[in-house]
């Protein structure tokens, strides 16, 4: 799907992506029976949600601190131009504590979630991330309590109107 398509969702759509939200492991078939719809359309429109990127995947969703990271943090890179984007962030890509990186406007270039396992291994992470010789600058920010978590759903209903 390309970035900036709008997909049109409607309320079986809705439906369905709540019912999954609320219960991931549940199957095609006991979803055609709870939304009193057949199982070829329950099918059909997973495969379109999914072909067109609304759904993005069944996983499990992981929790970093009971994996041992407890230590959330927000880092703000600068990067030299010279080196361009794709290289920092390979580079990233390599740290298993980068959870995600984001291209941002303002004063730094890049966005990266991250995550330790204490304090002491913020630091170490951040040392590793700034190794790379085409980071000339990182501005860390230590998250304190999650307020709202990561959520998208709150979308779907603005998104069927």
């Amino acid at each position: 799907m390309s970035t900036g398509q709008v997909v049109q969702l409607d309320e079986l759509d809705a439906r369905l992506i709540e019912l999954l939200a609320e219960e991931p492991r549940i199957g095609v078939l006991e979803c055609s029976r709870r939304l009193q719809v057949a199982r070829g359309t329950i099918q059909a429109r997973l495969d379109k949600l999914v072909g067109r990127g609304v759904i993005a995947g069944f996983g499990p969703d992981l929790g970093p601190a009971a994996l041992g990271f407890t230590v959330t943090s927000f880092v703000t890179l600068e990067i030299s131009q010279r080196h361009g984007h794709d290289p920092v962030t390979r580079h990233l890509a390599a740290i298993p504590e980068v959870l995600e990186a984001h291209t941002i406007t303002g004063s730094g270039d890049l966005l990266c979630r991250i995550v330790a396992r204490s304090n002491t291994d913020l630091q170490r992470v951040i040392d590793q991330i700034v190794a790379y010789e085409g980071i000339t600058r990182a501005s860390t920010i230590i998250a304190l309590a999650e307020q709202i978590p990561y959520r998208v759903l709150p979308l779907l209903r603005s998104a069927v109107r």
